[in-house]
């Protein structure tokens, strides 16, 4: 059985479109877009992330083995910043006393 691998050309694409989306990102940065700001630079994070995994780290011509780790270790991602996210939601925050001043 051959093995599946990634052209020298595929490698030459997915890096072309990594600098795109850090010029996007970096064009992002100087847009004034609010609180979509951080949504867009989270948004190509996760493309810039996936097209990583999937091409650099092999898993697009991998085994089904390696599919479900890559799976279950992004579910397990999703289990801890859930619980992280509930935890810090949850607090309740006390007001700064009267008469506080930072760095004093």
């Amino acid at each position: 059985m051959a093995e599946k691998t990634v052209s020298a050309g595929m490698y030459l694409l997915v890096y072309l479109a990594l600098m795109v989306l850090l010029a996007a990102t970096v064009g992002a940065a100087y847009l004034h877009l609010g609180n979509l700001t951080v949504v867009a630079a989270v948004g190509i994070a996760i493309v810039k992330a996936t097209l990583i995994i999937l091409y650099f780290m092999h898993i697009r011509v991998g085994s089904r083995n390696l599919w479900v780790f890559a799976v279950v270790g992004f579910l397990w991602l999703a289990i801890l910043l859930t619980l992280g996210m509930t935890d810090y939601l949850s607090r309740g925050w006390v007001p700064a006393p009267t008469g506080w001043e930072p760095g004093k």
